[in-house]
């Protein structure tokens, strides 16, 4: 067989039964024949198969660091029995852990090993499985990750244990981060569905990577799937951390997308990514990729202008009205832009439910309009004042981008150009109300002169249409999945357009 390239490393998996007894001729050949970068062992069976391993492992490798070895000690079935002599176990944790670079027992099988060295640990909720990874790290590897699957727990549990446990990291797969109110509308709380966690654990670094139960008979194999791709991951030079973010994560849509076959335990979808797709299908437990990989990609700017120094002081009541007044003043400007980007969208939609759906937003900013000029008659500014109010260069700048990318760009790139101001203020509006309901909360409603404007963010027509604007966008995504250069260009109209609406404030801070 040809020696592989660096761009298509080649990974071993070393499992099974050679009855022959040629285990170690055969394995010898594949590794003098290959340039093997990583290694996984599965079920090794018994002491001769396991002792003909380490034998031609430390033959061919000599002195030389070994690549990465992935041990998955398959030693115990999902029913409890032990598939290994006691003599094959003993052999498992002397010969082939000291050389590991990382072992991925699960709780049975952990239990199991940890029994042999009398060091029985039973393991039922979290705090037990941060006590056995420690355990096991003194057997040997490198590294040990405890797989969580047999153990269900809360975010509840989740955060009380890291509590007690300073400098334990968190790798949070498939569940919402910070400031993403907006999807939380229509997910499940996290604090209300049960978790899956695995640990993962060096001697320094102790990280938890969670994510949801998933209610599935698509689970055969699964042990096995993950250390075979921890072992791709840390072929292509991922650190452990990140490796195993990459294998869990694929691990957890391989089971949440897999088709059940047959009335037992069936395969998982190990085919879910030959496809490369930049944004994810939307699942069950991530139905809102596309958006989430946006504000991932600009979390700073996002989170400097959904929080902003304008928006906490008026949460307070604190704003100096003149900030005020200068805002909306030039919010009623920048609204002719908005409704004519809209206008441009529909020339550029090619079906009648797009150009319907642009037409609508116009309208909207036209009933919006109306309300913002009863708005501003009770902040003592009239109509006339509004049309003959000189434009900020803030205004001017934003607004121009945006018919910029009207003119040159698809409706693709308009519906990005648009998004964050849709999306932001629906964002400020769900962060407001969240703070306002805390107790001895910073948010004032009870007098606040600026109430009217928190509560029609946070209200439900406006939340509706923030709903309906990332539909959009997420099926934009799905039924026409970019190419890298066109996702490129979406994060970077989207950053632009945070980073314009973080200056609209700004504007209003400094009166400019």
């Amino acid at each position: 067989m040809a020696q592989r390239n660096d761009e298509q490393p080649a990974i071993l998996t070393i499992a099974g039964v050679d009855p022959s007894g040629g285990a170690g001729i055969q394995l010898r050949s594949v590794l003098e024949d290959i340039n093997i970068r990583a290694i996984k062992t599965g079920a090794l069976y018994d002491t001769n198969t396991i002792c003909a391993v380490v034998q031609s492992l430390k033959a061919h490798y000599g002195t030389a660091s070994l690549p990465p070895l992935v041990v998955d000690p398959v030693c115990v079935s999902t029913s409890g029995h032990t598939l290994l002599q006691s003599d094959a176990v003993e052999s498992l944790l002397a010969d082939v852990f000291p050389l590991a670079t990382l072992i991925t027992p699960n709780k049975s099988e952990a239990e199991l090993i940890l029994s042999h060295r009398n060091v029985p640990t039973p393991i039922g909720n979290l705090s037990d499985m941060l006590v056995a990874v420690k355990h096991l790290l003194t057997l040997g590897p490198k590294a040990v990750l405890l797989k969580g699957g047999h153990v269900t727990t809360t975010m509840d549990d989740i955060e009380s244990v890291v509590s007690f446990n300073p400098g334990v990291e968190i790798v949070r797969g498939g569940l919402l981060g910070e400031n993403m109110e907006i999807l939380q509308l229509a997910e499940q709380d996290t604090a209300n569905i049960p978790l899956v966690v695995d640990v993962l654990y060096d001697g320094t670094l102790t990280v938890l990577f969670i994510r949801p139960r998933i209610d599935s008979t698509s689970t055969h194999g699964t042990g096995c799937t993950l250390s075979a791709a921890l072992a791709c991951a840390l072929s292509r030079g991922s650190d452990l951390v990140e490796a195993t973010r990459l294998a869990t994560q694929y691990t957890h849509i391989g089971i949440e997308t897999a088709v059940p076959i047959g009335s037992g335990h069936g395969p998982l979808n190990h085919v879910h990514c030959i496809t490369p797709r930049l944004i994810p299908v939307p699942t069950a437990s991530n139905p809102h990729p596309f958006i989430r990989l946006l504000i991932q990609s600009n979390a700073d700017v996002w989170k400097a202008y959904v929080q902003h120094e304008f928006v906490v002081e008026l949460a307070k009541g604190k704003l100096d009205r003149v900030h005020f007044l200068h805002f909306i003043k030039q919010d009623y400007l920048y609204l002719k832009y908005y409704a004519r980007a809209y206008g441009f969208l529909a020339a550029k939609s090619s079906t009648f439910p797009a150009i319907s759906s642009a037409t609508q937003t116009i309208s909207n900013i036209i009933h919006e309009v109306t309300s913002h000029k009863a708005f501003c008659a009770q902040w003592g500014v009239t109509e006339k004042e509004l049309e003959c109010t000189p434009e900020s260069p803030a205004t001017t700048a934003y607004g121009a981008w945006i018919l910029d990318i009207g003119l040159r760009g698809d409706a693709s790139s308009l519906l990005m150009a648009v998004a964050a101001c849709l999306l932001g203020y629906g964002e400020v509006g769900l962060w407001l109300k969240k703070e306002a309901t805390k107790n001895n909360s910073w948010v004032v409603l009870e007098g606040n002169p600026y109430l009217k404007w928190i509560e029609s963010y946070a209200g439900e027509d406006f939340q509706t249409a923030v709903k309906n604007g990332v539909a959009v966008l997420e099926t934009m995504a799905v039924e026409d999945p970019p190419s890298p250069k066109r996702f490129e260009e979406w994060c970077a109209i989207w950053a632009r357009c945070t980073l314009l609406e973080k200056g609209f404030w700004d504007m209003a801070m400094g009166l400019l």
